[in-house]
């Protein structure tokens, strides 16, 4: 018996709200956004290309070429 591709029929659960709800005068927000090594997610609808690092191809990878800063981040959030 030979088995067949499937591919999923549903979107991918994304939990980020939408781009026009995100708020564009916090700088700390700016700081990932349009970078030059932006690629999209095309698993991610196409209204989304918002430039966000969150919704770049190489979000917290290892091909993510910035991903110091991301953990960077993350540390300045951790509780003391």
């Amino acid at each position: 018996m030979k088995s067949t591709f499937r591919t999923p029929v549903h979107l991918p659960i994304v939990t980020r709200p939408f781009p026009s709800e995100l708020s564009s005068s916090d700088d700390e927000a700016d700081r990932f956004t349009n970078r030059p090594c932006y690629e999209f997610n095309h698993q991610l609808l196409a209204a989304w290309n918002d430039k966000h690092c969150s919704h770049c191809r190489h979000y917290l990878t290892a091909r993510c070429p910035h991903i110091d800063d991301f953990l960077d981040d993350v540390e300045d959030l951790t509780p003391e």
